[in-house]
């Protein structure tokens, strides 16, 4: 299906690692797949020194090892690159601005501005814009982390605020655009089976994971002055908590959604300091080795302090306080230098009351859901039935949707998915300003206790699922991380 219209695609820091990496491999993809307008543009915008033929080589040489996973149609990306222009933009130069004023004059359609930069650009980028008049009818990206704590994030919301409206404002969250969680709210929402089982009285512990292998890379800079807490816990955990535990909506559009999600953000029970301790494990990585390569200690990494208490793991025990929730635990877990790369929702229903098959049936975690999101975007329901043979003996079996085999056609990457919302007007899948606040609100506490307190985080090994304190909180509950009940 192609975007409604035309549109003018300017991207700030179309030189950068993401802008690489996602975001021109996203838009390639929509190109590709005749998702695009025909007299759709998209205008890099950096400040090296370069023209059009210049950029050009830059995105051959630097974004096509990026792009089509089952190879590269050479017609469609000479088309593609065709699209493409470049403009030279030195952030500090209000002529630079008009520059790129007269350029995106000449183009026609929506006007789309994607600040790929780094947060402390977003309000001096927002302003220049507004200073040669491209504010208005006009839609602006920001990528996270938006702000440090509660208090920066409304600095930036207050100051981007003033110069364009909420509704056209794009927070974005790409593990909101991904297939398996557009596929959790088809779940619940349009089939009988799901629904009346989605509560307190059915399920007996939700698991929320996002766990990486690779470290920090070269952003020791920037992780060490964020952390894991900042960075995964406040946008991306708790966004897939809110689709998980939401209410069914009016409808699916972009304020019914997020109306109901902001519910579950503020319906949070509140991180009690006394509490801290118990609820939460902040974690951080020595050397160690993931899959037979040895990997370094985070506080050896290039850029960051030798003696830095940033965590690099967290795992928390979440409670929502609400007639659907009340009581069940939410656990959140991400790292990094894990044992495996994998995101992945894991819904526990309660076991029978009662068994005349024997013990197998009263087993926690014998009927449960499985939502992965990544490698492998699938959905597995678990449940029990008689092993063949002589006796009623159970085993664990499940049932697969396995997207790539089940439906033909190519899947959409989510930033794919994301950028043509953006294109098309469609704000469902972006953050609002309410919800991003009560996410803040949420976690201050923990930050504020972690700060004040400087203590060390807990060491894990490089190549293991993090501090042995993880699974003791969830031995508390009488239960366990997914893997190691494998």
């Amino acid at each position: 299906m192609q975007t409604d219209s035309s549109f003018t695609f300017v991207l700030f820091g179309g030189t950068g690692d993401l802008s690489m990496r996602k975001i021109l491999p996203a838009l390639y993809e929509a190109h590709r797949a005749g998702m695009l307008a025909d007299s759709g543009k998209i205008v890099g915008v950096a400040r090296h020194e370069e023209d059009r033929a210049g950029y050009i080589d830059w995105v051959n040489g630097h974004v096509k090892p990026y792009v089509s996973k089952d190879g590269l149609d050479e017609a469609a990306w000479e088309s593609f690159l065709a699209r493409i222009e470049y403009v030279k933009l030195d952030l500090s130069k209000a002529e630079d601005f008009v520059l790129l004023r007269d350029a995106v004059n000449k183009l026609s359609g929506t006007r789309v501005f994607y600040l790929a930069t780094g947060p402390s650009l977003f309000v001096p980028i927002c302003h220049a814009l507004a200073s040669v008049g491209l504010n208005e009818n006009a839609r602006i990206v920001l990528e996270k982390p938006l702000g440090y704590d509660l208090r920066s994030s409304n600095a930036i919301n207050d100051a981007v605020g003033e110069i364009f409206a909420e509704e056209q404002i794009y927070r974005i969250d790409h593990y909101l655009g991904k297939e398996p969680v557009q596929n959790l709210l088809a779940l619940r929402f349009g089939n009988a089976l799901f629904e009346p089982l989605w509560r307190r009285e059915w399920v007996e512990s939700i698991q929320i994971t996002i766990a990486e292998e690779l470290g920090v890379e070269a952003r020791g800079d920037f992780y060490d002055n964020t952390g894991a807490l900042r960075d995964m816990v406040q946008n991306h955990l708790l966004q897939l908590l809110s689709i998980v535990a939401m209410e069914p909506p009016h409808s699916m559009d972009s304020d019914s959604v997020r109306d109901e999600k902001l519910r579950v953000l503020r319906a949070l029970k509140p991180i009690d300091p006394r509490d801290i301790q118990r609820v939460a494990v902040r974690g951080q990585y020595h050397a160690g080795v993931i899959r037979g390569t040895a990997v370094p200690a985070y506080a050896t990494e290039p850029g960051v302090k030798k003696d830095s208490t940033t965590e690099t793991f967290v795992a928390l025990k979440v409670e929502i306080e609400n007639w659907r929730w009340s009581g069940v635990p939410f656990f959140l877990r991400t790292g990094k230098r894990l044992a495996d790369r994998v995101a992945e929702i894991v819904v526990n229903f309660r076991p029978v009351p009662h068994s005349a098959l024997g013990p197998t049936a009263l087993r926690p975690g014998a009927n449960r859901l499985v939502i992965r999101l990544q490698p492998n975007e699938t959905i597995r329901l678990y449940c029990l039935a008689k092993q063949p043979g002589e006796g009623m003996n159970l085993a664990s079996v499940h049932l697969d949707l396995a997207f790539d085999q089940f439906f033909r056609e190519n899947q959409m990457e989510a930033y794919q998915r994301l950028l043509l919302d953006v294109i098309n007007g469609r704000l469902a899948l972006f953050v609002r300003r309410d919800e991003q606040e009560a996410a803040w609100r949420w976690v201050e506490p923990i930050l504020n206790d972690w700060s004040a307190a400087n203590k060390a985080p807990k060491p894990y090994a490089a190549g293991t699922w993090g501090p042995a304190a993880a699974s003791a909180m969830l031995a508390q509950h009488g239960t366990c991380w997914l893997e190691e009940e494998n």
